[in-house]
């Protein structure tokens, strides 16, 4: 379930078919004072947003999915630590869903069935698992919705403020390329990061204790983008937290200082920066105009169990799939075949995963077994507890992945545009509010 949960809440930031965004800079964070609350009556109100309510079923759903979602457990003392992160996200989340009503911006249902359905293919789970696994663990499935609805909402209010602004001009295109020429061979750094906001000097410790909360589960193997799009208060966090590839100087000095001396992979400690406390981690390092990357086109197909494996012990069904994936192994000539026999099992999962780079995969034994695997030529049967994959190589290309595209620089300076929007429209939303905390009982 944990896994299911890592992945699943990894893609509500970038499931909406929107423009994601990232930002070099952080905004200073000014939100409004938020005493502690504790919403442990489910009926009771800890907020009032412009004449909204936030309730402590609000915040208890969503600290149970963050607590799920990273491994933590689901205890009372746990979710007392993440009321205040919480609170302040859904105060943000009613602030920016009261912008879409008010503007008149319409998320159908069919685009949150969309958004779901590609989380859940994505996942390889079967359509309406989500829903179910989620209410299983205690959290309501309108936690996701509401979720989902705010983020497709904001970046259509985003697209809506700016304009022409998406239109990147061939005079930018080259300007910025000339800047990453006079840039070549300096050292670059990708960089995630979670940002909590201090907005009151009576709520540091607070804010730091979440941190090393937060710290703890990262360094335990909860996914860095899950935390980030949960709690990170930075627009990075509607793309996991991710900066991109960013240098030294696009960084608060703090962090620079950090992000300088940390091995690939670390993550830090909370970093005392303007207007709170970031954790960044260090997803690597290169040259700029040289990244070189080995990337693949890549077919599977996924044969299930109607039950999960028990080793010692398989069924007449699984003893059957396996013949049938040492068949599709021995006899697949070609990509074409591998997509006919996952079109045969049902398409249970895609055939195609997309375009893979084979240094950023996580697991060892796949890396190995990608870049040994022969083009054209089949895996040998992998299994797993709920079925077996056999894996393909297309094709295998080198790349310098240093080098944006045209298309590529063009996107990222609409990427900026709209980060830079959305701060000064965030905290214009915040100046203008009228929020009255409450302490969860109406």
């Amino acid at each position: 379930m944990r896994a299911v949960l890592l992945l699943a809440a990894s893609l509500i930031a970038t499931g909406a078919p929107a423009q994601t965004v990232r930002a070099p800079m952080r905004p200073p964070a000014a939100p409004p004072p938020q005493p502690p609350v504790n919403p442990a009556d489910r009926h009771g109100i800890v907020a009032v947003v412009n004449g909204d309510v936030i309730s402590g079923a609000d915040v208890d759903n969503r600290r149970r999915l963050f607590a799920l979602s990273t491994g933590m457990p689901v205890t009372p003392d746990i979710l007392n630590r993440l009321t205040a992160q919480v609170t302040r996200q859904l105060i943000d989340e009613r602030l920016r869903l009261q912008e879409v009503q008010r503007r008149k911006i319409i998320v159908s249902d069919q685009d949150i069935a969309a958004a779901i359905g590609q989380i859940e293919s994505r996942n390889r789970m079967p359509a309406g698992t989500l829903r179910h696994r989620l209410e299983a663990d205690g959290v309501s499935f309108r936690t996701l919705v509401d979720q989902i609805r705010v983020q497709i909402g904001w970046m259509r209010v985003l697209r809506e403020e700016l304009g022409d602004r998406t239109n990147v001009s061939d005079a930018d295109i080259a300007a910025r390329e000339a800047m990453l020429k006079a840039q070549t061979g300096q050292p670059e750094y990708r960089v995630s990061e979670i940002f909590i906001p201090v907005d009151d000097p009576a709520h540091e410790a607070g804010a730091q204790n979440f941190a090393d909360a937060v710290i703890q589960q990262l360094r335990s193997g909860a996914s860095f983008a899950v935390v980030a799009a949960q709690f990170s208060q930075s627009q990075t966090a509607l793309d996991g937290g991710d900066l991109g590839w960013v240098q030294l100087s696009q960084l608060d000095p703090q962090e620079a200082r950090v992000v300088s001396e940390m091995p690939e992979g670390a993550v830090s400690n909370p970093i005392r920066v303007a207007g709170g406390f970031s954790v960044v981690s260090l997803r690597g390092k290169r040259q700029v105009g040289n990244d070189p990357a080995t990337m693949l086109s890549v077919r599977e197909v996924f044969l299930p169990f109607s039950t999960t494996l028990d080793p010692a012990n398989p069924t007449e069904q699984q003893k059957q799939t396996l013949l049938r994936a040492k068949q599709i192994s021995a006899t697949a000539h070609s990509c074409d075949a591998i997509e006919e026999a996952n079109r045969a099992a049902g398409n249970v999962r895609p055939t195609d995963p997309g375009e893979v780079r084979l240094e950023g995969l996580g697991s060892p034994q796949l890396r190995t077994l990608l870049a040994s695997l022969p083009v054209a030529k089949p895996s040998q049967p992998l299994v797993s507890p709920d079925g077996i994959v056999v894996m393909m190589v297309c094709s295998r290309d080198v790349k310098n992945l240093g080098i944006p595209s045209k298309s590529e620089i063009a996107d990222r300076i609409v990427e900026e545009r709209a980060e830079l929007e959305a701060r000064q429209l965030q905290r214009e939303l915040r100046r203008r509010a009228v929020i009255e905390m409450r302490s969860g009982g109406a």
